[in-house]
């Protein structure tokens, strides 16, 4: 499977959850208490950090691909930066850059 991915700093993160759980119309799959929240669609890899003084800029897209070996990431002509990893990559660098999550099957 192959998601976009799309990431966005937050000026608050309990709020946030609630807002786009709402709209997404699931609860978050893993969450970091106060640091960060991702969800994963059928279609969709979303996370949001708690940065208060970026809240609402992307951070960076990209896409979580099950065929992608180990967690690359590159800028485009723009200069943003786009992210290719896997579903597991992506889980070790939540714990790796945020602490322990609680995960929700």
């Amino acid at each position: 499977m192959k998601r976009f991915h799309i990431a966005l700093a937050v000026a608050d993160l309990d709020a946030s959850i609630a807002d786009y759980s709402a709209r997404l119309g699931q609860q978050p799959t893993a969450v970091v208490p106060g640091r960060y929240a991702m969800w994963r669609t059928d279609l969709l890899n979303f996370s949001i950090n708690m940065t208060p003084e970026k809240a609402g800029q992307l951070r960076h897209v990209g896409f979580e691909d099950d065929d992608a070996e180990g967690f690359t990431t590159s800028v485009d002509v723009n200069g943003l930066e786009w992210e290719r990893f896997s579903a597991h990559e992506q889980d070790l660098r939540i714990v790796s850059t945020y602490g322990e999550a609680r995960l929700s099957s």
